[in-house]
């Protein structure tokens, strides 16, 4: 007999999903097994003010379906939440309902780990493709078929301390940021709050963290329109040129001055916080950290210093989709579904934590339109470039990590734009050569 890859990872998934059971059972008093008439399993990765605001929302599902015994799990983000996912999909012991990023989730269907979401089984909860922002629908697509729903867009965008730059003189008449559209523009705006705040003129996140430095760069890339990858991440195509510029920009502020060139994330965070810089580059889900610290600040699209009139902004989705059972039947689906319909209702509780609601029926309101500084940038949706295709790609990925450790260094000045490229190269050849574990 033959034994594949996928029957040995399958037959390691049992056996390891087997003991973390009991060492669950035994330590959280949460019986094993489940009662397949009426109950329902989900896993995310969500912590800080995301995972409240989660519980919140599974909270107002289980009021309104007292019938339904909902179990949720909180694992750890990153590789190892999709690690885990896949594993227990291959060892037939998946959750009913999980989270993806939209940039992971197709790797988990060329995987044959995801139940295709039929327009029938969508239709019976209310659910369908018109009532969503057009570019999270279509990127989430596989051969035209749906895998995942999106409940937001999280994009890349840019806060600012509104007194340090009313004392800049950066705020127009009616209170707003002026635009800040050219690499000299924003460069003389760094400046100038850089005076007015005795600090920084921005600040973003560099040590012991990929994700941001490669999020910011990305950003101006696209804005360019250069690619990392293709062929399902088979080929590196970066544009040397184009990167080159971005990375010769970005090492330009940090060099100059204008931001710190060696501070962690929550460094990064607490300088803003404490109106030591004008401005601060990071997701917008950090809303709630600055509305805790009540500050005065906004937020804002992340400027289009090259896009002209297309703009571009690195985002990625969060999704919700329903992993592969062996016993999978019509009544599970549909207990999947009305969690995930459950959770669009509830698009306002989660667009409160920063998040732009894919969810038009929410997204278009006046309700959402009334929510600001969340509504200032809403447009971001539309403009998404969410990472390239790939099984090592993707939201706290291995491209993630290569690609964003190869910006930091350019950022702390640690290494040329030049030998930053010739790194990410290298790295990114060898997993574009390395066959999925899955």
């Amino acid at each position: 007999m033959t034994l594949t890859r996928r029957a040995l990872l399958r037959g390691t998934a049992a056996a390891t999903l087997g003991l973390a059971g009991l060492g669950a059972a035994g330590c959280s008093g949460l019986a094993p097994g489940r009662d397949a008439t009426g109950s329902l399993d989900f896993w995310n990765l969500f912590g800080g003010g995301d995972g409240v605001r989660m519980t919140q929302m599974l909270d107002g599902f289980r009021t309104a379906n007292p019938g339904i015994a909902l179990s949720a799990v909180t694992l750890t983000w990153g590789n190892p939440y999709y690690t885990k996912l896949a594993l227990a999909t291959l060892g037939d012991k998946p959750p009913d309902v999980a989270v993806s990023h939209l940039t992971r989730m197709k790797t988990l269907v060329s995987s044959d780990l995801l139940e295709e979401l039929r327009p029938a089984d969508l239709a019976r909860h209310g659910i369908a493709a018109e009532q969503f922002t057009t570019r999270a629908w279509q990127a989430g697509l596989v051969d035209g078929r749906s895998y995942a729903i999106p409940i937001d867009t999280h994009p890349f965008v840019m806060f600012y301390n509104t007194d340090v730059c009313e004392k800049a003189g950066l705020l127009d008449s009616s209170g707003a940021l002026t635009p800040l559209d050219t690499p000299e523009k924003f460069t003389d705006a760094m400046r100038r709050a850089k005076e007015a705040s005795g600090g920084y003129g921005g600040v973003v996140s560099i040590n012991n963290d990929t994700a941001t430095p490669w999020r910011i760069f990305q950003s101006l890339y696209g804005q360019l329109g250069g690619e990392m990858l293709a062929d399902e991440g088979r080929r590196v195509v970066i544009d040397d040129a184009k990167a080159s510029q971005v990375l010769t920009f970005l090492q330009s502020l940090t060099s100059g001055g204008l931001f710190p060139a060696g501070i962690d994330y929550q460094g990064a965070v607490a300088t803003f916080a404490n109106g030591q810089a004008g401005f601060y580059f990071q997701g917008e889900w950090e809303i709630s950290t600055f509305q805790t610290a009540k500050m005065p600040f906004s937020m804002t699209l992340f400027p289009n210093l090259y896009g002209g009139g297309k703009y571009a902004v690195q985002a990625d989705s969060h999704t919700l989709v329903i992993p592969r059972q062996p016993d999978q039947d019509q009544d599970q689906i549909d207990r999947s579904l009305l969690l995930i319909r459950s959770m669009l209702d509830q698009s306002k509780t989660w667009a409160e934590g920063g998040h732009v609601p894919t969810w038009l029926p929410f997204r278009d309101s006046p309700e959402y339109q009334a929510m600001t500084p969340q509504s200032n940038y809403a447009a971001a949706a539309d403009a998404a470039v969410y990472d390239p295709d790939g099984w090592y790609s993707g939201s706290g990925s291995n491209f993630e990590i290569v690609t964003g450790s190869a910006i930091a260094t350019v950022l702390a000045g640690q290494q040329s734009p030049a030998d930053a490229l010739a790194q990410m190269h290298r790295q990114l050849r060898d997993l574009s050569t390395t066959a999925s574990p899955i």
